[in-house]
């Protein structure tokens, strides 16, 4: 085995033919990979051949990035197979390397003494003092190949890593374990810093919120006063109560509007949050002012576009503030409380309550004016759908494909999202029912955007790819774009 020739003839590749970006995968990696796995194999008492093969395996076991950072285990199995029997290494002693590089990827998995040296010396910096500014190195790396964004993300991957992770051999576990339990001290401390700097009080938030509430308050306003109250159109909801009672009793819409919310932010304060009730009483307080300083302004006659665009802008202004996390009306807090004392759903308790403000606008108004704000009700619904779900509505698309991986990896490195893999079978189609095959079923979330490049991304690796797609009515966490939570 000329170990010292093929080293030369790799370290030269190493350190001319990797890209840039890999800021923690290079020559230097390898060098000091080498450098561990010889010092744990001579203090495990390994020589001569076996040591040749361990310290072969390390200078290999990351060829396969000179081709791609996917998969870079199996490449550099092909690299090693492709040169070694150049360097007098023989087909046994070839398959014993590939054998050991093999145990470095994660989850690690060594079956022999010389695959646990390796894997030990793989990541022999976990243990180190220079573990910062080593770890630095992977996150630069994995902002490029990987869809680790913040550093936030990245501390929390880390700390749950380094708390799993295990040495195997006695001497690194003798060596390196304490200082790896204060690398992961240090990572907490770290991470609660973050996380504190990241719950503070952000004051251009605020603003935005705030913008976003008045804009919210004066297109619901505009609505009621240019709209619904100048032609006694009525809505759902505790408007359409509020409506009501304006209508009948004459009463200031905006003191009824703020009367009838009132008890149920109070409710909404002990099930739902104190964040939620405090924003929808500043929201409501502000509609009650808009409705007071805005004439009425009868804009139009016409009761179908009454109808249509008084509903509109409701709802437009209703799922502005929904963005915010407040809610101008709150009809969804009385079905809540409701659903708690009795069989009925939020949906039948809220049609209940709608068919019943209809059913008194049709017994003192007229049918005909029941049947617009039923319009108008509908008009302002599919706005607040709009205004909430917007061009970021999610869709769950699954994907059955025979080339999985490569539609794996467009997905994660093209597109940016996550997926999940499930296993299952392929085939059992008419006529050849006993023909299947294993496959990965993959499953992703995107928002409409991206659904048509989704497509196009599978259909140009696999034309004959079965798709399918569901829309998802509340997505979070993972790394999906995150609403705003009340």
């Amino acid at each position: 085995m000329q170990y010292q020739q093929v080293y030369l003839f790799l370290i030269k590749k190493l350190e001319t033919g990797l890209p840039a970006y890999l800021t923690y995968h290079n020559a230097d990696h390898t060098r000091s990979v080498i450098e561990a796995a010889e010092n744990i194999g001579k203090a495990e008492n390994v020589s001569g051949d076996d040591l040749v093969l361990l310290k072969t395996a390390a200078l290999f076991h990351d060829a396969g990035f000179l081709q791609h950072h996917q998969n870079h285990e199996e490449l550099s199995c092909e690299i090693a197979r492709d040169h070694l029997p150049d360097f007098e290494y023989t087909p046994e002693q070839i398959d014993a390397i590939c054998r050991i590089i093999m145990a470095t990827r994660l989850p690690q998995n060594p079956q022999d003494h010389l695959a646990e040296i390796l894997c030990d010396a793989d990541l022999y910096y976990v243990g180190s003092d220079q573990y910062a500014a080593t770890a630095e190195k992977l996150f630069k790396e994995w902002k490029k190949t990987r869809t680790i964004k913040t550093q936030t993300d990245w501390i929390l991957q880390q700390v749950e890593f380094l708390s799993l992770h295990q040495f195997f051999t006695q001497t690194a576990i003798r060596e390196r374990t304490e200082q790896k339990q204060k690398n992961v001290q240090e990572l907490q401390l770290k991470l609660e810093g973050q996380l504190t700097h990241t719950n503070k009080i952000n004051l251009t938030e605020m603003v935005q919120d705030l913008l976003l509430m008045i804009a919210g308050v004066v297109m619901a306003g505009f609505a009621l006063k240019g709209f619904l109250v100048p032609n006694h159109f009525f809505d759902g909801g505790i408007t359409g109560i509020s409506l009501l009672i304006h209508e009948i009793y004459h009463v200031n819409l905006a003191i009824v509007i703020i009367l009838l919310n009132l008890p149920l932010i109070i409710i909404s304060y002990f099930s739902v949050g104190s964040r939620f009730a405090y924003r929808t009483l500043v929201s409501v307080i502000l509609l009650g002012i808009c409705l007071f300083l805005l004439p009425d302004l009868d804009l139009t006659s016409d009761k179908l576009l009454i109808s249509i665009f008084g509903g509109v802008f409701l709802g437009i202004g209703i799922g502005l503030i929904m963005r915010v996390g407040a809610a101008l009306d709150g009809i969804e807090v009385l079905a809540l409380y409701t659903l708690k004392r009795t069989s009925f759903t939020i949906t039948e308790i809220i049609l209940g309550i709608n068919i019943l403000i209809f059913s008194i606008a049709a017994f003192r108004f007229g049918i005909e004016t029941a049947l617009y704000s039923i319009l108008t009700y509908f008009a302002a619904t599919r706005s607040i759908d709009y205004v909430v779900e917007g061009l970021q509505a999610f869709t769950g698309v699954t994907i059955i494909s025979g080339k999985s991986e490569v539609i794996k990896y467009q997905l994660v490195n093209k597109l940016g999202r996550g997926i999940t893999i499930y296993k299952g079978e392929r085939g059992f189609l008419p006529g050849k029912f006993e023909v299947s095959s294993d496959c990965d079923i993959i499953f992703t979330v995107v928002s409409r955007l991206e659904m048509r490049k989704l497509k196009n991304l599978v259909y140009d690796v696999d034309p004959k790819a079965f798709v399918f797609a569901n829309t998802i009515k509340e997505a979070s966490g993972g790394i999906i774009k995150r609403r705003r939570q009340h």
